[in-house]
């Protein structure tokens, strides 16, 4: 059987999917594709199966294995600092990897409704010496990791696994797309020490803080664009169907509006009562985390399909507007966030090597720490 050419890649969002294939020899040989927005999933198998059959006709493959993106109202990050006292020889990456180990069943054990997707390594604590890095060559008496996991609901890890069964296509490796997405686009603010992403999805919004090109802090609250529909339909007295269309053309600016009975300003002002109010609410959580009386400059970034919604006249009508920027995203930005952290990877994230890696001794078939 001949060797793929392509690598797959499935955003399945609370409304939208979206797919891309990525040849492996040249990126900029790609094939995207997304579905039309829908608000539940009801038909989520059409929807796949109309981006399996692109994907399958423009690169000539059978698809039956993809990476996976996704996020959740009920994602989780949970940090966690664990330390080890040692002789003070030369420190071991088996050291650092026990360390981790111990820590991810820690998490394992505490939250056994969650499946860990990211381990990411915030700080190395070497002899009360902080590195970003693990250091080559260094002599250690007492060691300590901060840990951060990003998880995902069993359930929902499930879902989409039986989703894809369907077509007999396995799920090799799964990304939290709001992690993805931010550690991609922070590499166009590299002159920005401080910068926070705020991903308004369907359902949710994720919060994700870097500073110095490395990240500080997650969180996801369950408020998101599908909001403002609700609260447009209940407002106007209209369906839910009807509100999201309502809201859809109102970001389109098409004139619309002269053929039924709609209070523009009324629609307006839900809008922005609403945006206001997820806005605030991540300014909180970044605040509660984050102690920003250190944090000389940051900037802020709106992201995400609920967000679409705004434009700079829209947004400047925000109380804290010049704080934030808005960035438009496309298809294919959001599917080679996947490709490039799945090629690249991030210098702090551990990545888990699949199980049948059996050649290999205990630590080295779990974790590898490098690039």
């Amino acid at each position: 059987m001949n060797k793929k050419q392509f690598e797959v890649y499935f955003d399945c969002g609370s409304s939208k999917i979206r797919a891309g294939a990525f040849n492996k020899e040249n990126y900029k040989d790609n094939f995207c594709f997304e579905s039309n927005f829908f608000y539940d999933h009801s038909n989520i198998k059409d929807e796949i199966q109309k981006n399996v059959t692109f994907l399958e006709k423009k690169t000539n493959e059978y698809l039956n294995d993809i990476i996976l993106m996704v996020d959740s109202s009920k994602m989780l990050s949970i940090g966690i600092s664990i330390a080890k006292k040692l002789d003070g020889s030369k420190l071991r990456k088996e050291d650092v990897q026990f360390l981790i180990l111990n820590a991810k069943q820690q998490v394992l054990s505490n939250y056994s409704h969650q499946n860990i997707i990211h381990i990411i390594i915030k700080k190395y604590k070497i002899d009360n010496i902080d590195y970003s890095s693990l250091p080559n060559d260094i002599n250690c008496k007492l060691i300590s990791l901060d840990i951060l996991f990003i998880c995902l609901p069993k359930p929902t890890v499930e879902y989409f696994k039986e989703q894809f069964f369907k077509f007999d296509i396995s799920i090799k490796r799964i990304f939290c797309s709001s992690y993805a997405k931010s550690v991609n686009y922070k590499n166009n603010f590299s002159s920005i020490e401080n910068i926070f992403f705020i991903d308004m999805g369907f359902s949710k919004t994720s919060i994700t803080c870097f500073s110095k090109n490395e990240i500080i802090f997650l969180d996801v609250l369950p408020i998101g664009g599908n909001h403002i529909t609700k609260d447009i339909s209940k407002i106007l007295n209209i369906t839910l169907s009807e509100a999201e269309n309502l809201k859809f053309f109102f970001d389109k600016k098409e004139n619309i509006f002269d053929k039924i009975k709609v209070d523009t300003d009324l629609l307006q002002k839900v809008i922005l009562a609403r945006v206001e109010e997820i806005l605030d609410l991540s300014a909180k959580s970044i605040k509660l985390n984050l102690n920003l009386e250190k944090i000389d400059h940051y900037k802020m970034i709106l992201m995400g399909e609920g967000s679409k919604i705004l434009d700079n006249d829209l947004k400047d009508r925000i109380s804290f507007s010049n704080d934030i920027d808005l960035l438009d995203e496309t298809k294919e930005d959001i599917i080679q966030s996947a490709y490039k952290l799945d090629s690249d990877g991030n210098k702090q994230e551990v990545v888990t090597i699949p199980k049948k890696q059996t050649n290999k001794g205990l630590f080295e078939k779990l974790f590898h720490l490098f690039r």
